[in-house]
């Protein structure tokens, strides 16, 4: 009877192998969206939110600093950008359902809608009209580690971070 402990200690080994093996050195993609995007397209879901995001009702341009961001994300992966207007709840909908790739439109680290979608770590602070410090995030769908982490690593490098 000795030899249990020894072959449950084996058994957490092998567990404890099997499960850093499939933790590469970079996160992946749970449906493989960066890989998707990555010298093609990156949906983009956006809500208005001046200065963050403006939508010219007119032409659909999209302009503002987040916007400008992604401009530059996008450029990095050389992907084209599709644009997809909307409101908040709808875009969380849509990116819970992975309809989209990243949603931008001024959120922040205390958005309700962190059940819907991975909040980015913060890349910005602005000051409140409250006079309450708040941090600006994008969204990006639940498990898509590996754009999380691109995306990310981009923001740091853009705010001189990296």
């Amino acid at each position: 009877m000795p030899d249990i402990p020894v072959r449950r200690l084996v058994a957490a080994l092998s567990l404890c192998a099997l499960l850093f093996t499939g933790c590469g050195v970079i996160p992946a993609d749970a449906e493989g969206t960066l890989g998707r995007a990555t010298d093609g397209t990156l949906v983009v879901g956006v809500s208005e939110h001046p200065p963050w995001t403006v939508v010219d009702a007119d032409t659909g341009e999209v302009t503002g600093s987040e916007a400008d961001l992604i401009k530059g994300f996008a450029e990095s992966i050389n992907a084209e950008i599709e644009w997809r207007p909307g409101a908040e709840s709808v875009l969380a909908g849509e990116i819970q359902e992975s309809e989209l790739d990243i949603v931008i439109g001024g959120l922040t680290t205390s958005s309700p809608w962190s059940s819907h979608m991975a909040l980015t770590r913060s890349y910005a602070s602005v000051d409140s009209e409250g006079g309450q410090t708040e941090n600006m995030v994008m969204g990006v769908p639940l498990g898509e580690n590996e754009l999380m982490v691109a995306l990310e690593r981009f923001l740091a490098q853009e705010h001189g971070e990296i």
